[in-house]
């Protein structure tokens, strides 16, 4: 991305030691003021603010709080740190902007030793606060000094952000694609470098199917609406579309999945015998084949019907398995569990001492009650759940999106983790110093879909392309993309279709004329 602003003010934006020698050391012939804080969303009263820090001293230096210590909000920051520093080294009464790395602004309070320490009229107001004191005490012992900027107009980024978020969300991933020198010539080249792979699916297969019906009355007595039928279709959906999706996409796949003995084994045989997935088909006579039936009224989701059975599957059954993921030579292996049946506590853990060495693990545990668990896929290389399965699993409705994901990591040590947010995208976290979480590294990828017309495989998809762009690349970033732009693609259709790489290269460089600069 060529951008001019950067460009310009970019020089404004450094680190704490270098600031340090640039400003000298105590006393000075220029005052220096500090200001501190999110700076989420820049509005008139950080303005104000700023404004008055720089009436009161020689240079203006912006403190920026890093993006793993903001816990205001679920989703917050709403803007990324290198944009947030960018937009304040923009103002012209601004000198410096430093990203703080710290929970708090002590260590940078006693690197720096600003005159004057500049703090907005509400920390004032009601009696200085814990943390503040604690700055004040800072600032205080080198003979520097606390100011207060005047409180006659109150503003609050968080209030401005629940009333309406601006769409900035091109802008957030230009510069995140920038900054970790990813292009869309490389999300191009990706696409390619996925194919021959060889992957191992384990998981719950899953009839989808689609009922179609016209809405043509009601009961009168009872609240009962009345249809006429239309028509319906199945779909293969579960760890069967995933395994469709990675052999669409060119790699080499094997399946190992248990069905009953019934008319939709038939199908998901069927459907399967033209494609280069090799099934590995285990008949469990005491069970149906797992089927999700929509009802759909004029277009609109009505009820659905399920047939499962939701009981482990026998050891005979899994002995079975076992033995397939010993057999089957794979690059990587894949648990897709929707919790009917194949996997447990007891199973995993089973399954697990069975993968092979230098198996690239991944786990996606999509169930939406709380007897499915995440942390029971312990040490893997990619996971990829929901917020609503991590919450339940870590037992926790309230904490950001950036604490659970640390909290899950110091459980269960998984090196890459694509949290999926649904409409907002994807939070995409690299564990990379496994024993200190905080050191995670994260980002956030924008859900990329124009409009939705079916969710149902969304997630299936992510799984099937951030995998393989994952392993061909060794890039989070470009596995987050691909990933996200997969899940798009099948949000955009009707039922649980398979996802082609020419569907993911037409919108990807559908997204690239959107953000493009270039004259037409």
């Amino acid at each position: 991305m060529k951008s001019s602003i950067k460009n310009i003010y970019s020089k404004k934006i450094v680190n704490a030691s270098k600031l340090a020698k640039i400003i000298g050391k105590r006393p000075r012939k220029k005052k220096v003021v500090l200001c501190h804080g999110n700076f989420d969303v820049v509005h008139p009263g950080h303005v104000r603010h700023l404004l008055y820090g720089k009436s009161k001293g020689d240079l203006l230096i912006v403190s920026v709080t890093a993006d793993k210590f903001i816990r205001k909000g679920i989703y917050r920051p709403f803007v990324p740190q290198d944009l947030r520093a960018l937009n304040l080294a923009a103002f012209q009464m601004v000198d410096y902007v430093v990203i703080d790395h710290n929970e708090k602004p002590l260590k940078n309070l006693n690197l720096l030793k600003p005159d004057f320490f500049a703090k907005g009229f509400e920390y004032k107001s009601s009696g200085l606060p814990k943390a503040t004191k604690e700055e004040a005490k800072i600032v205080e012992s080198y003979g520097g000094e606390m100011i207060f900027t005047p409180g006659d107009i109150v503003y609050s980024s968080t209030a401005l952000l629940n009333l309406s978020e601006p769409n900035i969300e091109n802008y957030k991933l230009l510069d995140l694609m920038s900054k970790n020198k990813v292009t869309f010539n490389d999300l191009r080249k990706s696409l390619k470098k996925i194919n021959k792979i060889r992957v191992h699916v384990v998981g719950d297969t899953i009839i989808d199917t689609y009922t179609k019906t016209n809405l043509i009355g009601g009961h009168v007595k009872t609240p009962t609406p009345s249809v006429l039928y239309q028509e319906k279709k199945n779909y293969i959906g579960g760890a069967g579309i995933v395994a469709k999706h990675l052999e669409s996409a060119g790699a080499k796949v094997s399946f190992t999945t248990v069905l009953g003995n019934d008319k939709l084994k038939e199908f998901v045989v069927r459907e399967l015998k033209d494609s280069k997935i090799k099934l590995n088909a285990i008949i469990d006579k005491t069970r149906p084949t797992t089927n999700k039936n929509t009802i759909v009224a004029n277009g609109y989701k009505l009820l659905k019907i399920d047939k499962l059975d939701n009981m482990s599957i026998s050891l005979k059954i899994l002995k079975k398995i076992k033995s397939y993921i010993k057999k089957e030579k794979a690059d990587v292996i894949i648990f897709s569990d929707f919790r009917h049946g194949i996997f447990n506590k007891t199973n995993i853990s089973s399954f697990i001492s069975s993968i092979g060495k230098n198996v690239f693990k991944v786990a996606d545990s999509q169930v939406a009650t709380r007897w499915g668990n995440i942390t029971d896929f312990k040490d893997f290389d990619l996971i990829t759940p929901n917020e609503r399965e991590i919450r339940f699993s870590l037992a926790d409705q309230d904490s950001n999106i950036s604490v659970l994901t640390q909290n899950l990591a110091s459980l269960i040590n998984y090196k890459n983790l694509l949290l999926k947010l649904g409409e907002r995208g994807v939070f995409s976290v690299s564990n990379i110093n496994r024993q200190k979480p905080m050191d995670a590294q994260s980002f956030t990828i924008p859900s990329f879909v124009h409009k939705v017309e079916d969710s149902v495989g969304a997630g299936d998809t992510l799984l099937a392309y951030a995998t393989l762009a994952m392993v061909s690349t060794n890039s989070l970033m470009i596995s987050s993309i691909i990933g996200s732009v997969g899940a798009a693609c099948q949000c955009e259709n009707y039922g649980n279709i398979t996802v082609s790489p020419e569907q993911i290269l037409e919108k990807i460089n559908t997204i690239e004329k959107s953000v493009s600069y270039k004259k037409k």
